[in-house]
């Protein structure tokens, strides 16, 4: 069965790890990233979408109950070992049956514009970056700020080939 929209939201570099020197072990993905943006991004996905994921530079797609073992800083952009590839993100997508979602919505910036079409190539699928067009992550916080306080949604900001439309 065809889900009709998925919403992705970003990791975030600060994680429970980090700002609770208690924590040890295994969280599971909904609890482990602490950062302002993604905190924001995962109350806005819960309100509006009833499929949703986090995309990890180090684990990939991570539903909100899967295991987060231990710390790491692994970002998007960079030459890192353990980053994960376009192969393994577009493996995970068929076996978490995210793949042949209708409108995939990614609630991070720049780039992330030319990293999904590389894993979700479904005929007719549609992108969507709300958050691309801000100067920043205080643009970004803004933004979320006022669509959940007026539990709207927000603007769509759509991805055809390379360009925004």
């Amino acid at each position: 069965m065809r889900r009709r929209r998925l919403c992705i939201i970003p990791c975030g570099s600060r994680k429970i790890w980090d700002s609770d020197r208690q924590a040890v072990g295994s969280y599971e993905a909904q609890y482990v990233y602490t950062g302002a943006l993604h905190r924001k991004c995962q109350a806005y996905a819960r309100a509006h979408f009833e499929h949703w994921c986090i995309l990890s530079a180090k684990h990939g797609f991570l539903f909100k109950h899967d295991i987060v073992p231990e710390n790491y800083n692994v970002r998007f952009g960079t030459n890192h070992p353990q980053l994960v590839t376009i192969s393994e993100l577009r493996q995970q997508a068929v076996e978490k049956k995210i793949d042949q979602a209708a409108e995939i919505v990614m609630l991070g910036g720049k780039k992330f514009r030319k990293l999904l079409p590389f894993i979700f190539t479904s005929e007719g699928q549609v992108f969507n970056f709300p958050l691309s067009d801000c100067a920043g992550i205080g643009y970004m916080l803004q933004r979320l700020d006022g669509v959940i306080e007026n539990n709207s949604e927000m603007k769509p900001i759509l991805l055809d080939g390379d360009k925004l439309v």
